[in-house]
């Protein structure tokens, strides 16, 4: 009898462990969502000077999706009322089985809907709040049909403005596996401002953008942004300029924005959509040191 109530306990811890749901890949960047007040301009941004594939919004038809390949977009949706200043929607990242990455964080205790949303694209999504409030999208999706951008063919990161950075990493580090890659700020000995971490099963990142400011919509649209990676900035600009795609794009001194070396020791370019979205171009490699920070993860590929 002992034996068989052993044996019993066994098999009913074996079952619990196997129960327990197990954190699905979590592969990429998917999208950054933002508002935008004029549709004429937001397109002429994201198709003319970035060379993205607009397509339809199967998350909310209002809205349009301008694709750099075929997983990887901006979604832009109308203002709605009483948006206020902020113009980011939500981030989102690629996960291998949407349903899985639910029922995991479900077990992790963290609220989500009682079901995954089906596109009429088959893509499955949901959505949860990080420890801020900021809206996370979890998206498995299938390859849309887009031709290649030979200019922009990747978002390598987004950037969400955060304040507390222990209390974020409780949920992106310790629960979805998020790794170091990299941190900094304008000043060595300050605490970081940039915290850089990588999807854990890839390249991609989320740059917590630290601050406990007061921002203006300007200065919020700065910090909320996503970054298109190139292997060469020189042949990039190039390109932009050849094309006449910076017109109108200006620099804090209201001069011609040009690329420039950041913090990271990675060449970069800031651009601005109509509504002072960010979309930062930036070289994949550093060409040197950077500040604050060794690099902890690999490099972005072409």
């Amino acid at each position: 009898m002992k034996l068989s109530a052993a044996l019993a306990g066994v098999m009913a811890c074996g079952t619990a462990l196997a129960a327990t749901p197990v954190r699905p890949p979590l592969t990429s960047v998917s999208h950054l969502s933002v508002y935008n007040g004029d549709t004429a301009k937001a397109e002429h941004f994201y198709v003319h000077d970035l060379g993205a594939a607009k397509m339809p919004d199967p998350e909310n038809p209002q809205g349009a999706r301008y694709y750099f390949s075929p997983t990887q977009f901006v979604e832009v949706l109308p203002s709605p009322a009483g948006s206020g200043l902020n113009r980011m929607d939500h981030i989102a990242f690629n996960t291998a089985d949407a349903e899985g990455m639910r029922k995991y964080l479900a077990s992790k205790k963290i609220a989500v809907p009682k079901a995954v949303t089906k596109g009429a694209d088959a893509s499955q999504w949901f959505q949860v709040k990080d420890p801020e409030g900021v809206t996370v999208e979890f998206v498995q999706a299938p390859q849309a049909a887009v031709p290649v951008n030979p200019l922009f063919p990747h978002i390598i990161h987004v950037g969400a403005i955060i304040k507390d950075r222990a209390l974020e990493d409780g949920f992106y580090r310790d629960v979805l596996g998020f790794r170091p890659y990299w941190f900094g700020g304008m000043k060595d000995d300050a605490p970081p401002a940039w915290v850089s971490q990588q999807v854990p099963d890839g390249t991609d990142w989320l740059e917590y953008m630290v601050t406990s400011n007061t921002l203006t919509q300007a200065q919020m649209g700065v910090l909320n942004h996503f970054a298109l990676g190139v292997p060469n900035m020189e042949a990039a600009y190039t390109r932009l300029w050849n094309d006449d795609r910076l017109q109108g794009q200006v620099d804090a001194r209201r001069q011609q924005a040009v690329p420039k070396i950041g913090r990271d020791a990675k060449w970069q370019l800031n651009l601005l959509d109509p509504d002072g979205t960010r979309a930062e171009v930036m070289e994949l490699h550093a060409i040197g040191k950077p500040c604050c920070s060794a690099f902890t993860a690999s490099d972005p590929e072409k």
